[in-house]
This record gives C-alpha cells, sequence and structure tokens, in this order.
C-alpha cells in the first residue's frame, strides 16, 4: 500500500511543477464582501426593510449588471440587530473574519450601533461608513480617519432646517419659539449643541421636548409644545415615534405645515400610517423619492426575475428604499475609486479608506449612473469625510412627497467649529496624534 501513494505523490508533485505560481489562487472567486447589519424586525424594522432592501438590490445590480466592479463579484451576508447597539457588535465580531480576509467598510445605518463601533473598527481597520447618522464629529479625518459621516450630517441637517424656516419667516426669527421634539437617545442628542447656537443667532427661543424610545405615548410632550406656543416644531424621530408624534400633533391642533421632521423622520412609513394627521407635514431629505432611470432599470432586471430583496415591491422608489440604493451608490463608487489607484483586486481596509477619502461623485457621475437629482453631488477628503452638508425639504400632500425646496446648505460656518472642537477633545481624551491632512494625497 505503501508504493502506490509513493507513486501518486510523485505525479502530484510533477503536476504541481508543471503549473504556473499562483493559478490556484486565480482561480479562487475575487469577491468584495459587506457585513451587513441590518434591522427588519421591532420597532424600526419598516424602516429597515426598505433601506437594507435598496442597498442590497443595488449590490445585486451592479453584479448583474457589470459582474461586479472591475471583475470583482460581490458578496454580502446579513445579521439582524434589530437596531440594538449590543446586537450589532455581536453581529460585527461574527462577520469581522470574512471582513478582515476580503472585506472592506461596513455601513450599519444606526446612530447607536456605530458608536459602539468607532473604536472597534479603527483598532481593526474597517472603514465605518455613516450615510445620514452617527457620530458627527468624524468629518474630521485627521482625528478620525477610520469613520465616515457621508452625505450630510446632522448639525448640517438641523441648521438647514433653520435656514428654512428663516426664509418663511421672512429672514426674522426674533421671538419665536421653535420645539425641538426628540428621541431621546445619542441620535436625537446629536442636534441639540447646534440648535442651541442657531437660538442665539437668531434670537429665537428653543424648547426641548425628549421622547423616551420607541415613543408610543406623546401626549405629555405634545401638551407641552402646546403651552409653549410654538411657532415650529422640529422632530428627530425614528420608526414608530414618528407616526405617533403626527397623529398627537393633529390632537393638539399643531399645524403640520409648520413641523419638520429629519430625513430619518420623512419616509411613506411615518406617514402613511398616520392617515390624514400627516397631510402637510414637512420633512429633510437626504435622497428624493421617485423613478429614476437607475431605480426603473433595477426594478426591470431585478424584479421581473424575482431576485429583488423587497417583500413588497410596490415600494421600490419609496424614500427609504432609495436611501438604500443611494447607500449602495456611495459604497460601489469608492470601490471604483479604490481600484483605479489601486488596480482591480479586492481592496483592503486601508486601501478602501483612501478611496473614501477621494470621493468624487459629481452630478455628471449621478447622471451616467441614472441617479441625476436621487442625492447632492458627494467630493471628500481627509479633513472632510462628509462630503456635501446639503439637504431638500419635502412635502406630505396625501399620498406623496413633493419638493418643496431646493437643495440647501447648512450653517457650516457655525458647524465646523463646534464639531472640530469636539474631535479635538475626543483625541485628547482617547490619546489620539492627529494625522496632517495637508500631506494626504
Amino acid at each position: 500500500m505503501i508504493k502506490p501513494f509513493k507513486a501518486v505523490t510523485g505525479a502530484l508533485a510533477a503536476l504541481l511543477l508543471a503549473v504556473p505560481l499562483g493559478a490556484f489562487s486565480q482561480a479562487e472567486p475575487a469577491e468584495q464582501f459587506f457585513s451587513i447589519l441590518s434591522y427588519r424586525v421591532g420597532p424600526y424594522g419598516p424602516a429597515g426593510t426598505g433601506i437594507f432592501g435598496g442597498m442590497i438590490d443595488y449590490l445585486q445590480y451592479v453584479d448583474i449588471k457589470e459582474g461586479g466592479v472591475g471583475g470583482i463579484k460581490l458578496t454580502w451576508e446579513e445579521c439582524e440587530t434589530e437596531y440594538q447597539a449590543a446586537r450589532g457588535v455581536e453581529c460585527y465580531e461574527r462577520l469581522k473574519t470574512k471582513s478582515a480576509t476580503h472585506g472592506t467598510m461596513i455601513n450599519p445605518v444606526s446612530t447607536p450601533i456605530s458608536y459602539a463601533l468607532l473604536d472597534k473598527t479603527a483598532a481593526d481597520k474597517v472603514p465605518l461608513v455613516q450615510t445620514g447618522f452617527g457620530r458627527t464629529d468624524t468629518i474630521d479625518g485627521a482625528y478620525f480617519p477610520w469613520a465616515f459621516p457621508l452625505i450630510t450630517t446632522y448639525p448640517m441637517q438641523a441648521t438647514a432646517i433653520v435656514k428654512y424656516i428663516a426664509e418663511k419667516e421672512h429672514d426674522d426669527l426674533r421671538g419665536k419659539h421653535i420645539s425641538y421634539v426628540y428621541l431621546d437617545s445619542a441620535y436625537g442628542k446629536e442636534p441639540i449643541l447646534y440648535l442651541q447656537a442657531e437660538a442665539k443667532v437668531h434670537g429665537f427661543e428653543l424648547n426641548l421636548v425628549p421622547i423616551t424610545p420607541p415613543g408610543n405615548d406623546q401626549s405629555a410632550q405634545w401638551q407641552q409644545v402646546r403651552q409653549s406656543r410654538a411657532d415650529w416644531v422640529i422632530m428627530w424621530g425614528f420608526g414608530v415615534m414618528n407616526q405617533t408624534a403626527l397623529k398627537a400633533a393633529q390632537k393638539v391642533g399643531f399645524p403640520r405645515d409648520h413641523m419638520i421632521g429629519s430625513w430619518w423622520a420623512g419616509s411613506e412609513e411615518d406617514t402613511v400610517p398616520a392617515g390624514e394627521a400627516a397631510k402637510g407635514y414637512l420633512s429633510a431629505a437626504l435622497n428624493v423619492s421617485g423613478m429614476t432611470p437607475l431605480i426603473s432599470d433595477m426594478q426591470k432586471v431585478l424584479y421581473s426575475s424575482g431576485k429583488g430583496n423587497l417583500p413588497d415591491p410596490s415600494k421600490v422608489g419609496s424614500i427609504n428604499y432609495n436611501r438604500g440604493v443611494v447607500i449602495g451608490i456611495v459604497m460601489v463608487e469608492a470601490l471604483r475609486v479604490g481600484q483605479k489607484k489601486f488596480g482591480k483586486h479586492v481592496l483592503s481596509g486601508e486601501e478602501t479608506r483612501w478611496a473614501l477619502e477621494h470621493l468624487d461623485i459629481t452630478d455628471a457621475r449621478l447622471k451616467e449612473l441614472g441617479a441625476s437629482g436621487l442625492m447632492a453631488n458627494l467630493k471628500t477628503s481627509c479633513s472632510d469625510h462628509e462630503g456635501s452638508g446639503r439637504i431638500k425639504i419635502q412635502q406630505w400632500d396625501g399620498s406623496k412627497f413633493v419638493l418643496v425646496s431646493d437643495w440647501i446648505d447648512g450653517n457650516r460656518a457655525l458647524v465646523r467649529p463646534l464639531l472640530e472642537q469636539s474631535a479635538i477633545d475626543y483625541a485628547k481624551e482617547k490619546g489620539i496624534t492627529p494625522r496632517d491632512c495637508s500631506k494626504e494625497k
């Protein structure tokens, strides 16, 4: 039995010597892996289903239409977090091995989870992408090289909303009363400092009205809004809180056309369940709803063949679905930028980090993608991990959202120094030595 074994071994050795080096590794599938920390159940599940459905659909679409990015297939695995920070960390740790070997970035679409992962992802050298959420002082890449609050942040959104209100009040907010009704969480607390600064600048009175998550009971808080004689309400809600707030506002007689929600309080999942109480309601938008050429083609390619990720195909083109597509666009465009610099291979975390600091998604590029107007153009750098800072305002007409503004810039002159000071304080606390962004190219 020994001699045949030696003969086979010898033949195999000869074969191995005859095969060019690298042939076996090349035969292995080249795949770029995405850890997707989703939430499709729980109080925030309706929003998450649309967002992650759109994100996964875009990754599938790129694979089908282009064979991946530069010949590299896109793969992913979902892990249900229920929007809970502890579960988000568990999911991250479970999928981290795959991410470390052939993955590049993570986007939990959750402020609590992004806070919990901030130090972990930095230590692991995994870019933490926060499209329209997360810790906002991470815009400064000198102090936060691994975190990217892309497109726009809560302070820029909040100050853009104040700018819109000021325009409606003929640029005079002196003596006005604005109530800030917010989910009492890291997400809801992020804009407070900046709204307080705006109140000093414009001379309006700011009334803080926290809502205990998930926000099923708000009767006492809306009585407080009425008693404060609020002229406007800025609402920072998510999930069930939003429809509950709209119904409560109607009950106390507060006009919904003077009530502006954040982009996480401005989707069909927020307005449709509120029925007539939602009519006239305003919200910020970092992306628009509707069927752009890209969304229409995705619908055709994916849903005609039963490959779409949404349980309800009628929600293709909705706010949350389109937001997922926008997230997909940003992540895939980063891969294209990285491949142009480093070659068409599976990008490492470091290579992807460089790419995320060199994004330049112009209006012309959005047109090429069939996504004109879907999102604002986006240009990043070492010192600017946000890249845009603009929103639109939309209004619910009873059946759909209608845009009532063009892109509005937040108050960068007010916001940026406050964010930079916050980043400096964080670096001192953690013993971080900042990078010199002037040397980063």
